[in-house]
């Protein structure tokens, strides 16, 4: 998912606002629920754009697994209570709802005959044991949701179909080498809330991949990973124990849109630390322990959202988020959070935000909850 990219004209100096924070934009977590309408949709717009599922309108399921509902070839067997994946589920089916049960292992023969399945729900289980092939007969499956279990490792042999794997809230220690061979469609990876060091990521993990988006908050990450996919747009960390960027951490991202930082620890960004991630839209550091703004910002042109807010930023310079010159900065910034610092709004002097879009865009002033 890419950040919305808004481009608007400075219609003259902004003013100081002291306006009530604005919220943060970010791909959003599926909770413990997921919605099935929005996925039966978004199946049918990936339908529309030619991915093979055709005859999408069909009638009740004659033979539908006890207590689940089957209609348009969607079988939802959530909330049942249920200890094991259901028997005899219809073999057309392209949405299979499971979430919310009590079914501890995945086995062997689970999926026999679901050639044609699009999306597999297993979220808010108590799935702690995956067979090594209970995925092969998947061949068409796109997303695969296993949030809220008890995993300890990434299940093996994940279907070469696969684009978007959400696996957050688990009790994964590590990402081995080759865990994601062969998915060279992969586009969407949702790592967070899982144990995971950055010694528990293995050289070559992401081998192969050529991932959009990537999160592993809520982790337990020191350092910014560094053999992570080079073809990143969107790439959170939050709510780990950063402390530190280097100038080399960044090094190999220089195709990310949105970063995010924020809720860590970081006292320190090397000078130069920025300089790799020239494409960045939007960048989060809230919830640190920054000391100043970050240098490098006036020379990222493309920069529209910096978000700074809870920090020990106690000074910002004229020139810290804008360039000397009108000509290298592309878009204006329309987000710039300085609340929650220890600087003296009436001291920063309005031309330090003369490349922002609006007086709104800047937020100053403590908004301590």
């Amino acid at each position: 998912m890419h950040p919305c990219l808004i481009l608007l004209l400075l219609g003259g100096l902004p003013a100081l606002s002291r306006a009530s924070p604005f919220q943060q934009r970010g791909l959003s977590d599926l909770g413990k629920k997921v919605d099935v309408k929005s996925l039966m949709l978004l199946m049918m717009n990936d339908q529309d754009e030619g991915s093979g599922f055709v005859d999408f309108d069909m009638p009740e399921y004659p033979g539908c697994p006890f207590g689940c509902r089957c209609n348009m070839k969607v079988v939802q067997c959530s909330d049942l209570g249920l200890h094991y994946v259901p028997y005899e589920i219809p073999a057309d089916t392209r949405l299979l709802d499971l979430q919310g049960n009590h079914i501890t292992e995945i086995r062997e023969n689970d999926f026999k005959g679901l050639n044609n399945l699009y999306a597999l729900v297993l979220v808010n289980n108590l799935i702690s044991k995956v067979h090594p092939r209970a995925f092969l007969p998947l061949r068409r499956v796109q997303k695969l949701y296993l949030s809220h279990n008890q995993l300890t490792t990434v299940p093996r042999n994940l279907p070469s179909s696969l684009e978007e794997l959400r696996i957050h809230d688990n009790n994964i220690k590590k990402i081995e080498a080759r865990t994601f061979s062969g998915l060279h469609k992969m586009n969407c990876i949702e790592l967070g809330r899982n144990p995971i060091k950055n010694s528990g990521l293995e050289p070559g993990a992401f081998d192969g991949l050529h991932l959009n988006f990537l999160r592993i908050s809520e982790a337990k990450l020191t350092s910014i990973p560094k053999d992570l996919p080079d073809s990143l747009r969107e790439l959170h960390l939050d709510h780990n124990q950063i402390k530190a960027i280097g100038l080399e951490d960044l090094r190999h991202y220089g195709e990310l849109y949105r970063l995010g930082l924020g809720y860590n620890r970081i006292r320190h960004i090397e000078y130069g630390g920025l300089y790799y991630v020239q494409n960045l839209r939007e960048l989060h550091l809230n919830h640190n322990l920054l000391a100043s703004v970050p240098s490098g910002l006036p020379e990222m042109k493309y920069l529209q959202a910096v978000y700074l807010h809870s920090n020990n930023i106690s000074q910002v310079e004229v020139d810290a988020f804008c360039p000397a010159s009108f000509s290298v900065k592309k878009t204006f910034y329309n987000s710039i959070s300085l609340y929650d610092n220890p600087v003296r709004y009436w001291e920063v002097q309005p031309a330090t935000f003369r490349c922002v879009s609006d007086r709104l865009a800047v937020q100053l002033g403590n908004y301590k909850k």
